[in-house]
């Protein structure tokens, strides 16, 4: 079968068959495929004078354009995505952390040989009310703001777009 101009394939194989190119970002000239050129233009790159750019497919998925109830309107040719993401503080839910600190009375008279909250050893407290509030407590940010991968699952195989075909009509 003679695709089509500009018809863009995946193939099995890891090469491009004759007449087509693999899609990469590659400039061509435009003086050689000028028809190829009639109809895609400048839509994914090129000055428009001497060259064109082909679609760069690399680690790319095709997205149909237009837009579904409730989704983004993608042009042709829009480029959009991204391979990882670094969430910030302003994108979480709001939330909070609740910290609850007992206090208890001991018994007898004798300082403590081990740490009591923030005081060093040896310390000393007397007039204790168990239930009592101790105050605020401070708790430092989390995380190590290190990207995310968020790309779908995928398969590595070869797109190509055919040099050579029939120039398509319009219905």
């Amino acid at each position: 079968m003679t695709p089509f101009l500009g018809q863009i394939q995946a193939f099995g194989f890891n090469f491009a068959p004759r007449g087509w190119a693999i899609c990469q970002g590659q400039l061509l000239p435009i003086s050689q495929y000028s028809a190829l050129f009639a109809l895609i233009g400048t839509t994914f790159g090129g000055d428009g004078r001497t060259s064109f750019g082909l679609p760069d497919l690399r680690s790319r998925s095709i997205v149909g354009i237009g837009n579904g109830p409730g989704q983004d309107n993608i042009s042709w040719g829009e480029r959009g995505g991204n391979h990882t993401h670094t969430m910030t503080v302003a994108q979480m839910p709001q939330h909070n952390h609740s910290v609850k600190v007992g206090v208890n009375t001991g018994t007898g008279d004798e300082a403590s040989s081990t740490s009591v909250l923030s005081s060093s050893a040896n310390s000393f407290s007397e007039d204790v009310t168990p239930g009592a509030s101790l105050g605020g407590v401070t708790q430092s940010n989390m995380g190590s703001g290190q990207a995310y991968n968020i790309r779908n699952p995928y398969l590595g195989i070869y797109v190509c777009i055919a040099l050579q075909g029939v120039f398509p009509s319009r219905s």
